[in-house]
């Protein structure tokens, strides 16, 4: 949890413990910045309003490297815009202080699913972003012209090489990838950080 306010921590802080879950306290965003982010099912509880740098901030900061953790906003008012810029960047909740106690707890209940499933998903994804690595360059180039649509003599000449040399790069890619067809392969990139497959017109 981040908040500045120390009551509000500390009332937080024997709330959930009480529930039966671990928590972290933070009074700023840079603190919880400054923290090793821990792989395991958790959730953010987040002020709005923070000195320095503010919850919406921070929200977009760790919105690529911390996708396994839903963020449950809190704040003193209820602000329309805010609300809808939170929410639309992720949030899972946004609580207006007072808030009931049993709201927060469900909220987080919800929150620690959410984290729970997308650290499945990332376990997954992890042989498959392995075997993406394992690419060379130019099989990944080939890799992600094929997935786009291009015929091989295309690829060929976008790349100035030949057409059986693009056979056997997508056939190395095939084999790395453990793709069975073409639609096999297509399905699977739909999950990797593939760079467009840049070609002249």
């Amino acid at each position: 949890m981040v908040d500045d306010d120390v009551s509000v921590r500390e009332s937080l802080e024997l709330l959930l413990r009480f529930a039966g879950w671990q928590t972290e306290m933070f009074s700023s965003a840079q603190a919880f910045l400054d923290h090793p982010a821990a792989m395991v099912p958790s959730c953010l509880v987040l002020d709005v309003n923070l000195p320095g740098l503010n919850g919406l901030d921070l929200q977009q900061r760790i919105a690529a490297d911390r996708t396994h953790m839903p963020i449950i906003f809190i704040t003193g008012f209820g602000d329309v815009p805010i609300t809808v810029r939170a929410m639309k960047a992720g949030a899972v909740e946004f609580l207006t202080k007072p808030f009931d106690d049993e709201v927060l707890l469900q909220a987080i209940e919800s929150a620690l699913v959410h984290s729970r499933a997308a650290l499945d998903r990332e376990e997954n994804l992890r042989p498959l972003l392995e075997a993406y690595r394992s690419l060379t360059p130019r099989e990944r180039q080939v890799l992600a012209m094929v997935v786009a649509g291009r015929l091989n003599k295309q690829i060929g000449a976008d790349l100035g090489i030949s057409e059986i040399t693009v056979k056997a790069h997508r056939g190395k890619v095939m084999r790395k990838m453990k793709a069975r067809s073409l639609a096999d392969l297509v399905k699977t990139a739909e999950h990797l950080p593939l760079a467009p497959a840049a070609h002249d017109g």
